[in-house]
């Protein structure tokens, strides 16, 4: 992405086809780079994201699309309390020109943001209420008499407090990823079912209410939740594959009252008029409609043999597929359009 050219070429074949029906608001230009090791990749950072600015203001798209990079909160030298948030000095040498970037085009400082990950390494000296966005007597900031009542605030007013120390106060902060894994090895305290519900509940509250941080009243924080669904073939500790609202079925994982929002979307193959579009709801009839070459056709009931096979074992699983219309029909549709792309997806239906 160094490469103007490059960067104009990539967007034209990944981006442009795409606009205006889908809104996309960032193209991030790599993830945690900063935090890593990898100082070559942190010296061509700042190069790439102009790259890319460039090519969306040649293209007409730099007013609709914002080019930013997520950091992760391992560039932070100092975050407590929040009013004495500093970069760390190594890394200054990259911050300081890209917080001007940043300013030069409007763009706000994105930062993956996990309380988890405090709680989990010091389950008795974090409160979990605190972390939870629970009552709580929270923290005063003893520098700014500012008082903390969640982790999540403090951990962003470090942040523009450090933009501060740069020269910077005209850059928002946003939440390119935070979540809570509702499942983890034995050594990852907290990671259930029940605080993952309790944090992106509670953060979606938050959300709703558009307030700031107490440094920023006034300022609300665009925050992006990780993650839609689970990854189950993600390597590492088991909370890793466990961040997502839902299985890779489309199951929820647990309910904070998002089902129903799931966009109900039909994918039309450029090459093949072929759509497979999955309508449910555990708890109201359940169907599947196939669109192929201008006809509708629906199997009803498939869902909730999908979610038995599921929970079956082996043998009856592969019971359950063979008797599965679905499965039939699909493996059909990709033998008979093999380059077809067949997107499956979930609505609520009450």
């Amino acid at each position: 992405m160094t490469d103007p050219l490059k960067a104009q070429n990539w967007i034209q074949q990944h981006v442009t086809p795409h606009l205006p029906q889908t809104k996309i608001s960032f193209i991030l230009v790599g993830n945690e780079v900063l935090g890593g090791n990898d100082t070559t990749l942190m010296s061509y950072l700042l190069t790439a994201m102009q790259s890319v600015y460039a090519a969306l203001v040649n293209l007409g798209l730099s007013k609709t699309v914002t080019v930013v990079t997520a950091h992760s909160l391992n560039i932070m030298g100092s975050s407590y309390p929040p009013s004495a948030g500093t970069f760390r000095e190594d890394l200054a040498q990259y911050i300081q020109p890209l917080l001007n970037f940043h300013s030069q085009i409007n763009a706000p400082f994105l930062i993956n943001a996990y309380p988890y990950f405090a709680y989990k390494d010091s389950p008795n000296e974090v409160p979990i209420d605190y972390v939870l966005f629970q009552p709580n007597s929270g923290m005063n900031d003893s520098g700014t008499n500012l008082h903390y009542d969640n982790m999540l605030d403090a951990q962003i007013d470090a942040v523009y407090a450090a933009m501060k120390l740069m020269g910077h106060i005209d850059i928002d902060v946003g939440i390119s990823e935070t979540g809570w894994p509702s499942k983890g090895d034995e050594n990852e305290a907290g990671a259930t079912p029940e605080n993952a519900g309790i944090y992106n509940g509670n953060l979606l509250k938050k959300i709703a209410e558009k307030k700031g941080t107490p440094a920023r009243p006034d300022v609300p924080i665009d925050t992006y939740i990780f993650a839609l669904f689970n990854e189950d073939l993600k390597p590492g500790p088991a909370s890793e594959r466990n961040y997502g609202l839902f299985y890779p079925d489309g199951t929820p994982v647990y309910n904070i009252g998002v089902d129903s929002y799931l966009p109900t979307l039909i994918f039309s193959s450029a090459a093949h008029d072929v759509n497979c579009t999955y309508y449910g709801n555990r708890s109201s009839h359940t169907f599947v409609k196939f669109w192929e070459g201008g006809r509708l056709e629906q199997h009803e009931e498939f869902l909730e043999i999908f979610w038995e096979g599921r929970r079956n074992s082996d043998e009856e699983s592969e019971m359950e597929k063979k008797r599965d219309p679905c499965k039939q029909r699909l493996d059909r549709i990709r033998s008979k359009y093999p380059g077809a792309v067949i997107w499956l997806e979930y609505s609520s239906l009450t």
